[in-house]
């Protein structure tokens, strides 16, 4: 479910409504949760914007590791 939450707040925020929320905390998760993992899923997104829209290239290590 958690998953499922952050693949729809990165590919389409806009559609994020309350009913998503209120699934995360039918299986458990509570407020101070959600809003971590919104943080992070954000966070992440904004991150990788920033990376990409600069060029940032990958230290090698990461390339070395995907070729093995």
């Amino acid at each position: 479910m958690m998953l499922e939450y952050t693949v729809k707040l990165t590919l389409e925020p806009w559609d994020t409504i309350e009913a998503d929320v209120q699934r995360l905390r039918e299986v458990g998760f509570e407020d101070v949760d959600i809003l971590d993992i919104n943080q992070i899923t954000g966070y992440f997104a904004f991150v990788n914007r920033l990376a990409d829209g600069l060029g940032v290239e990958l230290e090698s290590y990461w390339k070395e590791a995907t070729q093995d």
